[in-house]
C-alpha cells in the first residue's frame, strides 16, 4: 500500500466520531498541562516543507501551501490556548520572487483569501483576542493584496491579547536596514527647544568660565557676557557643526542641536525593528529537516532562543510534534530556574 492510501487510511480512522472525541479531549488535556508551567511569550516558525510535501503526495504545489495553512490554523490554536502571546511566521521571503511567476501569482492568491479567512469576525483570531500584524516590505506587495493586508490588519486591530506577525515579504537583513535607517533619520532631527533639558556638565562648564575670568584681586575681566537666551545643553546632544557643519541654523538664536549618536543603543535599535514592543524570541522551529534560519530573525534571535529542527513537513506538523518541543523547552527553563548552567540552545529531531 502506498504512503498516499496510508495516510487517506489514517485520516479516515482519527475522523471517526469515536477516535475524533477522544483525540480531542486527550488533547484539551494536554494543552492544560503545558499551561500549567513556563509557556514561552514569543514562538517563531519557518514553515518550510509545503512544496516538497506536494510532490511526495503527487499533488499541486498550491495545495501544498493550501494544507500549510491548515496546518498554521492549528498550531496558532495550540499556542494560543496555551498561553503564547505572540507568534511570529516567515510566510513570504523577499526571494521567493525568484519562483515562477505562476507559484508567486498562486501564492497572491492564497495570501488575499487566508487573510480574510483569519481575520474573519468570530474566527480564530477573534476567539483569542489575537491581532494581525504584516511585517515586510510593503512596496513590493501587490496593490489588491496590499489592500487584503490592510483589511485584515485593521479587521482585527480591536484585539490586544495576542498578535500573529505574519512576515511577509520579509528577509532580516531588509529589516535591520530599515531599522538603520530610522534610527539615522531620528538622529538627524534637530532637537526642539523644548528637548534641550539642563546638564549638569554644562552648568559646571559655566561657573568654571566665569572663575576663570575673574581676576585674583576680585575685579571681573572684560569678557563678553553669553546670550542669555541660549538653552543648557545635555551631554546627548551635539551641535550642526559637530555632525552636519554644512547645515543652516534652524533659528537665529545660534547652530542647531540634534541627539549624540553615542547614545545608540542595542534597545534603540530594537524599538526600530517591525516587531518593535514585542516580547524577546524564545523559541524558533523550522521544519522540513532544512538546518539554517534562511535570513529570519537574525536580530531577534539571542542568547536565550532555543532553535529546534524538526524533519516533519509543515503540513504534518501539529500538536504531536509540537508538544515534544515545548515540554522540553519547559524542562530546560526549571533547569535555569534552578540554577543549571547547562543549556543546549539547538535542538534537531
Amino acid at each position: 500500500m502506498s504512503s498516499m492510501h496510508l495516510n487517506q487510511l489514517r485520516k479516515w480512522i482519527l475522523s471517526s466520531p469515536p477516535v475524533e472525541w477522544g483525540i480531542y479531549h486527550l488533547r484539551e488535556l494536554l494543552i492544560g498541562a503545558i499551561r500549567q508551567g513556563p509557556v514561552p511569550q514569543h514562538v517563531a516558525f519557518v514553515m518550510d516543507g509545503n512544496r516538497r510535501f506536494a510532490r511526495s503526495h503527487k499533488i499541486e504545489t498550491v495545495e501544498g501551501h493550501n494544507l500549510g495553512f491548515e496546518a498554521l490554523a492549528k498550531i496558532l490554536e495550540v499556542c494560543y490556548k496555551s498561553g503564547v502571546k505572540v507568534v511570529t511566521v516567515y510566510a513570504f521571503s523577499i526571494e521567493n520572487y525568484k519562483r515562477s511567476k505562476y507559484e508567486v501569482d498562486a501564492l497572491m492568491e492564497m495570501a488575499k483569501v487566508k487573510l480574510s479567512q483569519l481575520s474573519h469576525h468570530g474566527e480564530l483570531l477573534d476567539r483569542y483576542g489575537a491581532c494581525i500584524k504584516v511585517l515586510g516590505q510593503r512596496e513590493m506587495i501587490r496593490a489588491d493584496v496590499l489592500e487584503a493586508v490592510d483589511k485584515a490588519v485593521s479587521m482585527t486591530a480591536h484585539n490586544t491579547d495576542a498578535v500573529l506577525n505574519i512576515c511577509f515579504p520579509y528577509t532580516s537583513r531588509a529589516e535591520i536596514v530599515s531599522a538603520i535607517k530610522g534610527t539615522v533619520d531620528d538622529f538627524s532631527k534637530p532637537l526642539t527647544a523644548q528637548a534641550r533639558p539642563f546638564s549638569q556638565s554644562r552648568i559646571s562648564q559655566k561657573i568654571r568660565s566665569r572663575n576663570l575670568s575673574t581676576s585674583p584681586n576680585g575685579a571681573r575681566r572684560e569678557t563678553s557676557p553669553a546670550p542669555s537666551n541660549i538653552s543648557d545643553i545635555d551631554d546627548s546632544i551635539s551641535s550642526t557643526t559637530t555632525l552636519h557643519p554644512e547645515s543652516p541654523p534652524s533659528d537665529s538664536r545660534g547652530p542647531s542641536l540634534y541627539p549624540d549618536p553615542e547614545t545608540i543603543t542595542v534597545e534603540t535599535l530594537n524599538d526600530h525593528l517591525l516587531t518593535a514592543g514585542n516580547p524577546p524570541l524564545d523559541l524558533m522551529i523550522r521544519t522540513s529537516g532544512v538546518k539554517r534560519l534562511s535570513d529570519f530573525m537574525l536580530w531577534q534571535c539571542h542568547e536565550d532562543t532555543e532553535l529546534v529542527f524538526l524533519d516533519c513537513m509543515w503540513p504534518d506538523f501539529d500538536l504531536w510534534q509540537f508538544l515534544p518541543v515545548l515540554v522540553e523547552w519547559q524542562w530546560k527553563q526549571k533547569h535555569l530556574d534552578d540554577g543549571s548552567s547547562v543549556r543546549s540552545k539547538i535542538k534537531v529531531w
